[in-house]
């Protein structure tokens, strides 16, 4: 393996998914219906919230938002690892891994955010329902998208740019099914204590604090309710935040697993399999439960299969 970091003859090797050869038809044939099923779901729920008028609130207009990074969650590493599962050529270009790495990151931070911006929505919905109107105005709902995806696109450039300074590496070979960026630094021989250093400080910024603000406003909303004496009120209050809960405990459930217990090898199949929950399974997940959870969505599906059956 050269060791430069001339981008154009460099190439690392990702040794995919623990499963065995024969066994590879069978499980690219299911990741691609699990992809499939993402793309499909996540765009169903972008056009519902596009045609239905009913739908154009600042929780839907999250949701929205949240869909489209799901899509682009889950094709940063989906498409490649289906690639060589079909092919059986594991092998990956520098520069397609440096931009796995950056996209990885910038789609993974926007998730955060995104579920930040919609555990505050729904806490002035259920906290403050007399000045909701007044607080989650559309010009903030905007702010809020625009700082996730400004803040994201900042972190990703940085760890980005840290790997790409990196130079030396003493083997190609990455124990994981895409460009993972602590997979990365293992195999590099240059110095990465910079790298590591950022890396638990800007986790901080993007995961532990957005976490934080989720467990505060469920706090609150938890307080709140439990000062409600109606149980009609309670039940609705906990409808509307049923989705979002379940979605937050994939997503984090997943993460916490990952990086806050980490392996202590690079091939334990653990740190794969979960990396697979949060990449595959849950981006395909939310669809499901924003749809069966949801009385707003499937009246805006049901609405509109009946204003195409009524127009034929």
């Amino acid at each position: 393996m050269m060791k430069n970091n001339q981008s154009s003859t460099f190439e690392f090797i990702l040794l995919g998914l623990p499963i065995q050869p024969e066994d590879q038809g069978m499980y690219s044939a299911l990741f691609l219906a699990m992809y499939l099923t993402t793309v499909l779901g996540n765009l169903l729920i972008i056009l519902l919230i596009r045609l239905d008028s009913h739908l154009h609130t600042p929780m839907y207009f999250f949701l929205s938002h949240l869909a489209f990074t799901d899509i682009s969650f889950s094709s940063v590493t989906a498409p490649k690892m289906l690639m060589n599962m079909l092919t059986h050529s594991q092998s990956i270009s520098y520069v397609g891994c440096v931009s796995q790495v950056y996209f990885f990151l910038l789609f993974g931070c926007v998730d955060n955010f995104l579920l930040t911006s919609m555990a505050y929505d729904r806490y002035v919905a259920i906290c403050h329902p007399l000045h909701y109107t007044t607080i989650m105005r559309q010009s903030l709902c905007v702010l809020l998208v625009i700082v996730s995806w400004v803040f994201s696109s900042a972190n990703g450039l940085v760890h980005t740019l840290l790997f790409a300074r990196l130079s030396l590496f003493r083997d190609n070979t990455v124990h994981h099914f895409f460009c993972d960026l602590s997979a990365l630094l293992k195999l590099s021989s240059s110095d990465t204590t910079i790298n590591e250093l950022v890396i638990l400080t800007l986790a901080v910024i993007v995961i532990t604090v957005p976490f934080t603000c989720i467990l505060i406003s469920y706090s609150h909303i938890g307080a709140t309710i439990m000062r409600t004496p109606s149980i009609k009120g309670i039940c609705k209050a906990l409808s509307t935040c049923g989705s979002h809960l379940c979605v937050v405990s994939l997503y984090y459930g997943a993460i916490i697993g990952l990086y806050f217990f980490p392996s202590s090898n690079n091939t334990n199949d653990k740190d794969i399999s979960v990396a697979v929950m949060y990449t595959v399974v849950t981006p395909m997940m939310n669809p499901f439960i924003y749809s069966l959870r949801n009385r707003d969505m499937k009246g805006a599906l049901r609405n509109i299969l009946s204003r195409r059956v009524c127009s034929q």
